[in-house]
């Protein structure tokens, strides 16, 4: 019998006991994969969003943290402290475009949807939407919407739906087309009726801000500094203060799937130290018959390692459908909210696979040798004579 054989058929004796050892580093593996690809989905889905938004530099209140930078990528609820004023004197230095945005929430079906109010012409522009369905606003004041298509399609919004919004009824006006970011989510309001209807009057919640000369950028941010007492970000420190959350956020989450894997990993030792005492016998015959030390050893640890493959592969696979299936069940909020507009919420990556089967396997390699090296470590006296 070959050493191959020999290691499959030692594992599968005690059927129960392979089972539930195998059960135990495949859900920590699933654990640790279904945050890896998840967390990989959301950085991509930031960068997608950071580029969406079309912005050089972002004015928001003074002293905002990087949950409040989050929060214009996501479309999230913000507070509404910059006033019209402060949005003028942005607007009047030369050479750059400055566009207001209002960023609330209301609910459809029970349901939450973002809503954001925009000065039409200005945004049109900024952002170059093209209607799918519709038509666009036609003034800055008028009591109607223009939604995203995602956001069309999971209420079922047509041009001349009824939406209530704060306790009123508006019009669905147009349908935008795909845009690949957070403004397909969106229900979009002329910024008068938004002010309106939140008690927000000649308020905004930040001010996107595209210059003409990328070279004078650092010039802009103090230039509107000189203007206002607001908060200046570029797009490129936004993006590093939000990737420095999330990413925190997803190292949290990876150290305790690896403490699933790492008590996987003593369930492995358990089972082999298990089978090192009832296999005695068994390897005093082998001993008797020619195996030498290291054979014995290696055979052990292909034991192991073959728990850590098996593991791996199956972690990986429960781990990946996991968190597709679990997004559409995510809590919105601002961090997962990016995870439910990016599809799947998943990142199918062949690195994350190999990443996660490698790291299966070290575990469970590196959980063996102590019970091999038990084993190898047995006189053929001792192990013909165990009772």
């Amino acid at each position: 019998m070959t050493l191959s054989k020999l290691v499959v058929k030692n594992i599968t004796r005690r059927r129960g006991r392979f089972v539930f050892t195998l059960l135990g580093i495949t859900i920590g593996i699933s654990s640790f994969v279904t945050f890896l690809s998840m967390g990989g989905s959301l950085k991509s889905e930031i960068y997608r969003e950071t580029a969406a938004l079309g912005a050089n530099l972002i004015v928001i209140p003074k002293g905002s943290c990087g949950y409040e930078q989050l929060s214009v990528l996501v479309g999230d609820e913000m507070p509404t402290n910059i006033t019209g004023d402060e949005v003028k004197k942005i607007s009047a230095i030369k050479g750059l475009t400055a566009v207001p945005f209002l960023s609330q929430k209301t609910a459809i079906n029970n349901k939450p949807v973002a809503v954001s109010g925009i000065e039409p012409s200005i945004t049109l522009n900024f952002k170059g939407w093209q209607l799918a369905k519709g038509s666009y606003f036609s003034s800055s004041d008028e009591a109607t919407a223009v939604v995203g298509v995602e956001a069309a399609k999971q209420f079922q919004l047509q041009p001349g739906s009824l939406v209530r919004i704060r306790g009123e009824q508006l019009a669905v006006k147009g349908v935008l087309k795909e845009t690949g970011g957070r403004d397909d989510f969106t229900l979009f309001l002329p910024m008068a009726t938004a002010q309106r209807l939140y008690k927000s009057i000649d308020r905004v919640s930040y001010v996107a801000v595209r210059v003409d000369d990328l070279a004078k950028t650092d010039a802009y941010m103090e230039k509107i500094k000189e203007s206002v007492s607001l908060g200046v970000v570029s797009d490129k420190q936004m993006l590093k203060s939000v990737l420095s959350i999330v990413g925190t956020v997803n190292i949290t989450l990876q150290l305790i799937a690896a403490v699933s894997v790492l008590a996987a990993a003593f369930g492995i030792i358990n089972t082999m130290l298990t089978a090192t005492y009832e296999r005695k016998r068994e390897i005093g015959i082998l001993q008797a018959l020619g195996a030498t030390q290291g054979k014995i050893f290696a055979m052990f640890m292909l034991e192991s390692g073959f728990y850590g493959l098996m593991g791996g592969v199956v972690g990986v696979g429960v781990g990946l459908l996991v968190s597709i299936l679990a997004t559409p069940y995510i809590s919105q909020n601002a961090f997962t909210s990016l995870v439910k507009g990016s599809g799947t919420g998943t990142m199918i990556d062949a690195g994350v696979i190999a990443v996660s089967i490698f790291f299966s396997v070290a575990v469970a390699v590196v959980a063996g040798v102590y019970p091999a090296w038990r084993a190898a470590r047995l006189t053929p006296v001792e192990a013909i004579s165990y009772e």
